[in-house]
């Protein structure tokens, strides 16, 4: 069996008296790309944002790489972010730095990383991303949108993590840019080996990057599985979500292939 590098058990999440995430359970594995879904207020980036550290949740477990997120020291704390890299929907630059500079932020944590290798490993990465080796030069505000999703995926790659988390990775793209990150995601995900827990609601990138998808409805993971096998489920949201118009090029495309 393919091994869980983060296991969910339990996991609640809670915002004053509206609770966003109870009982929730979910499996990432080694390797895979995980396309997460669902409707709107389902806790989607909250969810990502539980598992990669940046809040904690009011109950559950938490483990990645096998310890304990929730309660470990901070030492080996460092050492589970060291191995994992996030790119916001927004790309969450810094507008005072560079491209390059930004994608360099992560490593500044290495210990006597001599700075031109440190430009070195940005300039891999930012080229890694897809952007042309001037943009390393520019300041978010001179890039397009799609650009700095690249930007920010850069940076999410600056440490050389195991796992990567996207947030709504191709939202606001036009259908040829989302399509060209689509298919970065999945060449990235099978020549570094990444595991990807992917945040979207783009159906085309369900198809085009996703071994797996699982759906959040209810307060908790409702579903997990294959396209095909979202195909199948008689849920209202689901079924409506994979089957409604915007899902027509999706399903026709998957008819075919099979």
């Amino acid at each position: 069996m393919a091994e869980a590098v983060i296991e969910i058990r339990g996991v609640r999440n809670q915002f004053g008296s509206t609770v966003v995430h109870e009982n929730l359970d979910l499996d990432l594995f080694r390797g895979e790309v995980l396309g997460v879904v669902g409707g709107s207020g389902t806790g989607k980036s909250v969810l990502l944002r539980c598992i990669a550290g940046l809040r904690p949740p009011q109950g559950g477990s938490i483990k990645i790489f096998g310890k304990d997120a929730l309660n470990c020291s901070e030492a080996e704390r460092r050492m589970i972010d060291a191995r994992m890299g996030v790119m916001f929907q927004d790309g969450a630059l810094f507008s005072s730095l560079t491209v390059r500079e930004n994608v360099e932020v992560p490593m500044r944590t290495l210990p006597n990383l001599d700075p031109g290798l440190r430009r070195e490993l940005a300039d891999l990465k930012i080229a890694m991303s897809g952007l042309p080796y001037k943009a390393g030069d520019n300041y978010p505000s001179e890039l397009s949108g799609g650009m700095r999703k690249r930007a920010g995926l850069a940076r999410a790659l600056a440490l050389d993590p195991e796992i990567v988390f996207l947030d709504e990775p191709t939202a606001g793209l036009d259908p040829i840019g989302a399509s060209a990150f689509d298919e970065l995601i999945r060449a990235l995900s099978e020549t570094l080996g990444l595991t990807v827990f992917m945040v979207t609601h783009d159906l085309d990138s369900l198809h085009a990057c996703c071994d797996r998808i699982a759906v959040l409805a209810e307060k908790h993971v409702k579903y997990t599985g294959t396209m095909a096998d979202m195909l199948e489920v008689d849920h209202p949201w689901v079924h409506e979500y994979f089957h409604g118009p915007r899902a027509r090029a999706a399903v026709a495309t998957l008819e075919r292939t099979h």
